[in-house]
């Protein structure tokens, strides 16, 4: 029988650094020793608490379908945390529970994007963003950042590039794989190029609370009019919940309420009810010394990678990575990768999983292991180029 899959799924690209893990993980179990700096994912297991209120939540009986939106208990915790860290009065009618912040994103390529249709992005950014699109047959109309734009997107820049069928603008801050954080004034002008153009501005937040030394402001304090992503997975620690959140202007709450009910139905309820453990003060407490934690991380691996030949420009004050160049080592980015795991035990991710502007010359670092893991990777690189 001929292949009858779809075309898109010549469009989606493999997720590298899940690759990367895989295979890591099977040198592991043959008994290498591999040290671990791919994946965004942190390695710090869920705070307590929350996993307390998850098993709470399971011996009350908490195991049916909940709304669509999530339960009004969450969102209201997610309204008083902005209006705490935040100062914000972010109404919980406006806030959209999610199947992690993937699940905010399918939502949103629902939303706004009809076939043909387009939202700027950059290059290189978060992958599996312009899949998304592609997904609902639109497009990631990916703009070139480099270190002189701190590889962030400017209004000027994606005025440049806004095309006929572009809808808007998708950004992250603090960004993956950069970790660089947009200003209020970045983000204003955004918002207001968005406006005059009638299209949409996203804003990926998945990585606030991980900055270092530098507010990560939200674009929820300029505009009522933009569309914010966050999740549970990042500051928070809880990755395998699969639990994120979306900020919507109110008038698109229906709409994607209606999405949501045809793609999730709802959220895991046991997820939901241990993640109101997140927002508390003692467990606040945790995750802030954690994030002391990886900036320490940060400290360390930074100077040592210079110090290597890896052109890091800018100190990243936000998320959980170094991406960093290689042109010092007159190879492509997937080479030096594949040799770096097979030979010397050390994974990190291809910049090739992040777009296509000069991908094959940088790899990213993330600093997603204990500081002891990060000296012993020094070490071994130390003896390759030291």
């Amino acid at each position: 029988m001929k292949n009858s899959f779809a075309h898109r799924l010549a469009d989606i690209e493999p997720f590298r650094v899940v690759e990367v893990l895989t295979r890591a993980k099977q040198l592991a179990a043959a008994g290498r020793d591999i040290v671990h700096m791919e994946a965004g994912e942190p390695d710090f297991s869920t705070v307590a608490a929350v996993v307390n209120a998850a098993k709470a939540s399971l011996d009350r009986g908490e195991t049916h379908y909940t709304p669509a939106t999530g339960i009004p208990e969450l969102r209201q915790a997610i309204s008083r945390y902005y209006r705490s860290d935040y100062g914000l009065d972010i109404a919980p009618e406006r806030i959209m529970i999610t199947p992690g912040a993937s699940g905010a994103l399918l939502l949103l390529a629902g939303l706004l994007i009809n076939p043909g249709e387009g939202m700027l992005m950059t290059d290189p950014g978060y992958p599996c963003n312009r899949h998304f699109l592609r997904l609902v047959e639109g497009e990631g109309q990916l703009v070139p950042v480099g270190p002189e734009d701190r590889f962030q997107l400017s209004a000027e820049k994606a005025e440049q590039y806004w095309q006929a069928n572009t809808k808007g603008i998708m950004v992250a801050s603090p960004a993956n794989p950069t970790g660089e954080i947009l200003t209020a004034a970045q983000l204003r002008d955004l918002q207001a190029l968005c406006e005059q153009k009638q299209g949409h501005l996203i804003v990926d937040e998945i990585y606030h609370g991980l900055n270092y030394g530098v507010d990560a402001p939200s674009i929820l304090a300029m505009t009522d009019k933009a569309f914010v992503i966050n999740s549970f997975s990042k500051y928070f620690g809880m990755t395998g919940w699969r639990l994120g959140w979306l900020v919507a202007p109110e008038e698109a709450v229906p709409h994607l309420e209606k999405l949501a009910q045809n793609f999730f139905i709802s959220m895991s309820t046991m997820a939901q009810y241990a993640a109101l453990a997140a927002f508390e003060p003692d467990t606040r407490v945790e995750l802030n010394r954690r994030r002391d934690e990886f900036a320490a991380r940060r400290d360390y691996l930074l100077p040592a990678l210079r110090d290597l030949g890896f052109d890091i420009p800018h100190c990243p004050a936000g998320a959980l990575y170094l991406y960093a160049g290689i042109e010092r080592f007159k190879t492509t980015s997937q080479r030096l990768c594949l040799d770096l795991l097979e030979n010397h035990g050390i994974a990190i991710t291809p910049g090739e999983d992040f777009g296509r502007y000069k991908a094959d010359q940088h790899v990213r670092f993330a600093y997603t292991t204990g500081l002891d893991r990060l000296e012993e990777a020094v070490a071994r690189l130390r003896r390759l180029y030291g």
